[in-house]
């Protein structure tokens, strides 16, 4: 081995708590490692009053510090002797360590208060509070993949406005009914031609439509292909007929609770809308709406909230109401392990909390 020289550097002072030193978990260090001729994008956000996270193109990691029971030297070579001498120019403590985090998408509807769009609003747009895409963009602590799919599931336009939901509603059933007025495939329609009827026929702007359009199905060369099963308009039974009635016999047979919730979580990163409760005269099923989007973000004032409204829930009822603020399937566990206790019966494995609340 050879030997070398180590010298403070003259810069020493004033390069003093000007390194960090980051680790990478795998997945970002392969990322890093497998970029060709352009280096990936990382972002440091995070307001002075928050802690820092890192993003990438589709995660987020949350930065804390770890203390290092060695101290670790920042040396450079000497431009003199570069074989032979080294200079130091920082001593590190600690390193910052990367950790896979939910997204802060929670800040959106804090930031869009009284900002919704509804039918009729074009002229009301002026006199609206100015908030840009960019801006949230650059504030909002979530990659822009995260970012932009949290703009789609909370139906926000890219104006920055969330959409009314009864304007909402209005819209996918006239692209319902135009579709087979039209006469056109829900496999591939025409998005301009679609647009155009909408606009000229009810003032809804092409920008709206279009990003309706967008949310339900993708778009390929101007061609809508339609998510039929992604739909989600407002005892069971009348619901069910309600919804059926509005999507019409075309889309009837894609009508099913299972939309609304877990079963198909892996195709449509479903989030908890609503509460399967039995009736009061026992002969069915009620549904009320209770969406997670407007719980608590903190875990301990959300399982207060959860258990407040039922005393017990079946995991498949509740794991719907954590996805938004657990990363995945472990985290999900052991926030059920430090804020609920489980019981198991005839029917299944029942949470409870594991301190009494009142309501």
């Amino acid at each position: 081995m050879s030997e070398l020289d180590l010298r403070l550097s003259t810069a020493t002072a004033q390069d003093t708590g000007s390194f960090r030193l980051l680790e990478l978990p795998p997945e970002l260090c392969q990322i890093i490692e497998s970029a060709s001729d352009k280096f990936p994008s990382l972002f440091i956000k995070g307001h002075p009053t928050e802690d820092a996270v890192l993003c990438t193109s589709d995660k987020t990691y949350a930065v804390r510090s770890v203390v290092l029971s060695n101290t670790v030297l920042v040396v450079t070579p000497s431009r003199s002797d570069p074989d032979g001498t080294v200079h130091i120019r920082d001593q590190l403590h600690e390193i910052m360590e990367l950790t896979p985090v939910v997204p802060k998408l929670h800040k959106l509807s804090i930031l869009l208060r009284d900002m919704e769009y509804d039918e009729g609003d074009e002229d009301r747009q002026a006199t609206m509070p100015t908030y840009s895409y960019e801006q949230a963009r650059s504030e909002i602590q979530a990659s822009e993949a995260e970012f932009s799919r949290g703009l789609k599931e909370r139906r926000i336009l890219r104006q920055l406005r969330p959409i009314a939901p009864a304007h909402l509603s209005t819209i996918l059933e006239l692209l319902l009914n135009y579709l087979i007025s039209l006469s056109l495939s829900h496999q591939a329609a025409a998005v301009e031609e679609l647009a155009s009827v909408l606009a000229d026929e009810h003032e809804v702007p092409r920008a709206v439509s279009n990003q309706v359009i967008s949310w339900f199905g993708d778009v390929k060369e101007g061609l809508w292909k339609m998510d039929a099963d992604a739909h989600n308009p407002i005892s069971e039974h009348e619901f069910l007929k309600k919804w059926k009635n509005v999507v019409g016999d075309t889309f009837e047979s894609s009508v099913k609770l299972s939309l609304l919730s877990v079963p198909e979580l892996q195709r449509h990163d479903t989030q908890g809308n609503f509460l399967r409760t039995v009736s009061l005269s026992g002969d069915g099923m009620t549904l009320t709406y209770f969406s997670s989007s407007a719980l608590p973000v903190d875990p301990a004032a959300r399982f207060v909230e959860l258990f407040l409204t039922r005393q017990r829930w079946k995991h498949e009822e509740i794991e719907p109401f954590l996805l938004d603020i657990a990363v995945n399937s472990k985290e999900r566990d052991k926030l059920l392990l430090k804020h609920a206790r489980a019981l198991t019966d005839t029917d299944g494995v029942w949470y409870t909390a594991r301190v009494s609340y009142n309501n």
